[in-house]
């Protein structure tokens, strides 16, 4: 990120979700870069899986121009407290979460519109909220991810997902996260370091990763099935997915790596056909997933988002 790019301010909202206990209380963490001119909207960021809010830094400084950007610590991730119970790491818990920073946000900047952009879980997250009238945002992007979430991209997921491994120094750490996201694509070591360092957290004199190793319950649960069942599972959980889809209105911009294994191109033309009817944009050169860094990136989404 370039130096003179503006910093975000770390914020806190209460939630109760659906896996907090009776009168349990949670901490969920977010990023605010507020805007530089008279805000027109509001922009919602929401990372994936195993990411954090500031995975978003070089897109918000863009899209902070005229807007209020706002990316958030997903529950067990980066600066969010972590669930009681595992099996609360599941959309319907993220849902309702993030249902409720955005009623927060509404009442703060009462009619700025709000945008959302989601990188994969993130996107699954919009999608659920944008099937839903009184939370819907105004525009959706959707980052590398649709209803149908392939059984090979799982299987990779799965062999990560979890592990709780350690470092002896930050480099380190980078070194292990860079592997990791080999799907971002090409980056300078500018990059790879500013997308990694917020990933790791030093503890005791040894450093960590940023989130709660439990966030891989609810996969391993689904992958200690017998494969028959397990892709029974998916194949439902498509099912629905696609219905939330089929309800969406906002207009949604759909990014896909072109060598994407978790969102192939046949569900990414499928998404132009049915429901909002997506307008993919597609990268050379990334799989999964766009980090949003790269200026084309960022220029495909500022620009569905000004176009507003």
């Amino acid at each position: 990120m370039d130096r003179t790019a503006q910093a975000p301010t770390l914020q806190h909202i209460d939630v109760s979700g659906p896996a907090a206990q009776a009168g349990d209380v949670r901490r969920m963490a977010w990023w605010f870069w507020p805007s530089r001119e008279p805000a027109r909207s509001v922009v919602v960021c929401v990372h994936g899986l195993t990411r954090q809010g500031r995975d978003f830094d070089v897109l918000a400084d863009a899209l902070s121009h005229q807007a209020h950007v706002v990316a958030v610590d997903v529950a067990g991730r980066g600066h969010s407290d972590w669930l009681a119970d595992p099996m609360g790491y599941q959309v319907p818990t993220y849902a309702a979460d993030l249902g409720q920073l955005l009623h927060h946000l509404r009442q703060c900047f009462p009619g700025l519109p709000v945008d959302w952009v989601g990188t994969s879980m993130g996107g699954l997250i919009g999608m659920t909220l944008a099937a839903q009238p009184a939370l819907a945002p105004r525009r959706l992007v959707l980052n590398d991810v649709g209803p149908v979430i392939e059984w090979e991209a799982l299987r990779r997921i799965a062999d990560y997902l979890g592990r709780s491994p350690t470092f002896g120094s930050e480099a380190e750490g980078v070194r292990y996260l860079v592997q990791i996201a080999a799907g971002f694509g090409l980056h300078s070591d500018a990059e790879w370091h500013a997308l990694s360092a917020p990933m790791l957290r030093l503890r005791e004199g040894i450093w960590g990763l940023h989130y709660d190793p439990a966030i891989a319950v609810p996969v391993q649960a689904l992958m200690a099935l017998d494969e028959t069942s397990s892709r029974q599972a998916v194949l439902a959980g498509e099912a629905a997915l696609w219905a939330l889809y089929d309800r969406i209105e906002a207009p949604t911009l759909l990014l896909r790596g072109a060598d994407s294994d978790l969102l192939t191109r046949e569900t990414a033309d499928a998404m132009s056909r049915r429901g909002p009817k997506a307008r993919c944009v597609e990268f050379a050169g990334v799989g999964h997933a766009p980090s949003l860094v790269p200026a084309d990136q960022v220029a495909a989404v500022c620009a569905f988002l000004d176009a507003a």
